[in-house]
C-alpha cells in the first residue's frame, strides 16, 4: 500500500530515509529459531510470552538510552522474555544492523529485526529470525513476505486496521502484529488491538504492539487474544530485566 501524506512528519520522514539507504549485494540465507515455538513454550512455562524492545531512541520517546545492547538483551532474557525486537532504522531510531548481529549472537531466542523495509534488497542487510513488514507501506505485500521466506525469514506483518488485517491475510501472513499506534497522530490506543484482534483467523499468531506499559495492560492484550505483546519503551525505562519480570507475570 502507499503512504499517503497524511502520515505523521516523523513517520514520512522515516520512509524517505528507508527508500534512500544502500542496499547489499550479499543474498541472506536464515535458518531462524520459531516465534510460535517459543511463545508456546513461555505459555507452558507459565510466563506472558513478552517480545522485548532494544530501541536507544524513537521519536515518541525522550532522551535515547546508550547502555551495550548486548548486555540489555541477556537482562530482558533473564527477566522471562520469549523473543527480543531489534531496531536497525539508524537515524531515527539510533540502531544498526552490527546491534542485530551482535545480540542475536548473544541469545538463544527468537530475535526480529524492526525495521522499515520497503524493497526485496533491504532483506539482505543483516540475518534475523523474523523481519518486520508493515502492510500500509508496501505496495506488493505478497511478493515481499514471499521473498522473505525464501531467505528464511518468518514474517511478522504489522497492520492497524481490519482493512489492512485482510491485505495481511491475503497475502499470507501467518504472524500478524496489531499496533496501537496510529501513524497519522502518533497517538496510542489499546482499542485498536481490541478493535482488530477478534477478525484475526484462528491460525495466525497474533502480537499486540506498543502502547502496554502495566501489567493492566498485559492482561488485557491477553484477554482480547494476544499471542504475545511487543514491549519498548516500558521495558527500556529503567531496570530492563525487572521491567520484563514484571510484564511476564501479569
Amino acid at each position: 500500500m502507499n503512504a499517503g501524506d497524511e502520515l505523521a512528519p516523523a513517520v514520512q520522514s522515516i520512509l524517505r530515509d528507508a527508500r534512500n539507504r544502500d542496499t547489499p549485494d550479499e543474498h541472506v540465507s536464515v535458518d531462524a529459531r520459531s516465534l510460535p515455538e517459543a511463545i508456546a513454550h513461555a505459555e507452558a512455562d507459565g510466563r506472558v510470552p513478552v517480545i522485548a524492545e532494544i530501541k536507544p531512541t524513537s521519536p515518541t520517546t525522550d532522551g535515547n538510552r546508550s547502555d551495550d545492547p548486548v548486555e540489555l538483551a541477556e537482562g530482558m532474557v533473564e527477566g522471562g522474555a520469549t523473543a527480543l525486537s531489534v531496531l536497525t532504522e539508524p537515524t531515527h531510531f539510533g540502531g544498526s544492523a552490527e546491534t542485530l548481529r551482535r545480540v542475536r549472537e548473544a541469545v538463544d531466542v527468537p530475535v526480529l529485526r524492526k525495521d522499515f523495509i520497503v524493497e526485496e534488497a533491504q532483506f539482505d542487510t543483516v540475518a534475523a529470525d523474523l523481519v518486520l513488514l508493515i502492510a500500509r507501506f508496501v505496495d506488493d505485500l505478497e511478493r515481499l513476505v514471499t521473498s522473505a521466506r525464501d531467505r528464511g525469514f518468518q514474517v511478522l506483518v504489522e497492520v492497524h486496521t481490519s482493512d489492512e488485517l485482510k491485505i495481511a491475510v491475503d497475502a499470507g501472513a501467518d504472524i500478524v502484529g496489531v499496533n496501537n499506534r496510529d501513524l497519522t497522530e502518533l497517538t496510542v490506543d489499546l482499542d485498536t488491538f481490541e478493535t482488530v484482534a477478534p477478525d484475526v483467523p484462528n491460525d495466525v499468531t497474533l502480537v499486540a504492539e506498543s502502547g502496554i506499559t502495566t501489567p493492566d495492560d498485559a492482561r488485557r492484550m491477553r484477554e482480547a487474544g494476544a499471542d504475545a505483546l511487543l514491549v519498548g519503551s516500558a521495558i527500556m525505562d529503567g531496570d530492563v530485566a525487572e521491567n520484563t519480570r514484571r510484564l511476564v507475570s501479569a
